[in-house]
This record gives C-alpha cells, structure tokens and sequence, in this order.
C-alpha cells in the first residue's frame, strides 16, 4: 500500500518531496495542458524551494525519455503479444499512447527527478503543524 512518508507517495500524486502536505503544481489534473508544468515555487507547508537552481527541471528530461519508453514498451506488450494485433497496430497504439499520457509522463518524470535529491523528513511535518496551532492559538 502506497502511503505518506514513502517516496513513491510523492512520486505518483506529486506532492512535496519534504512534507507530503501539499501538491506541487499550480492545477492537480494534468490536462489542463495550460498548466502542465506549472509548479508552486515552495511549499506553503515547509517552505521547501521546488527549483533548486535555475533550469533544475532540465535534468527530468532524461527521466521523461526513460518513462516514455516503459509506457511505449507496455503499450506494445498489450497490443501485440497479448492481444496479438499486428505491428501496425502496435505502433499506431504506441503513439496513440505516448501522445495521450504525454502530460502524466511529464509530472511524473518532474516528480521522480526532484525525489532523486529531496527526502521525506518528519520533522517538517511536525514543525509544520505546530506552526499552525500557534497561529491557531494566538488568533
């Protein structure tokens, strides 16, 4: 079961790598293709600074190659070996694929690339929450 506190929590719903309080981008639903790549700049949780450096992105183009090929690979699994269609329809499916789940393939291979050098860390979350108490109390 996939929960808090396991990298691949932040992985596949793209929240913040250091507190898992709060989704990184600007619109949840990947296809709003307006704002696929939209991302906060922190967290308003821990205060995590998403872009370490500047074009910090750029390195989760690696990543996205790497996904892409493990989506095109499953989607050619199905279609020829599984449910034995021909090459063609392989490969018009591998596109179809491939051009259909471009703005997931996107987020995720962001969210794997800023795992790599972000971990979880409880204590922000703890911090967090009785940042929030206080400013609850003296309210």
């Amino acid at each position: 079961m996939i929960r808090k506190r396991m990298k691949l929590y932040s992985i596949l719903f793209g929240v913040c790598p250091k507190c898992h309080q709060e989704s990184m981008y600007v619109t949840k639903n990947p296809y709003v293709l307006s704002d696929v790549i939209k991302m906060k700049e922190k967290c308003s949780h821990c205060h995590t600074k998403y872009e370490i450096e500047p074009s910090f992105f750029y390195g989760s183009m690696y990543v996205s190659y790497a996904v892409a090929v493990a989506f095109a690979v499953a989607a050619f699994i199905i279609t020829f070996v599984i449910l034995n269609f021909s090459l063609t329809v392989a490969f018009v499916a591998i596109v179809l694929t491939l051009i259909g789940f471009m703005p997931i393939i996107m987020r995720l291979s962001r969210n794997i690339w800023i795992n790599f050098f972000m971990s979880y860390n409880k204590d922000l979350v703890t911090k967090s929450k009785t940042e929030k108490d206080l400013a609850k109390k003296s309210a």
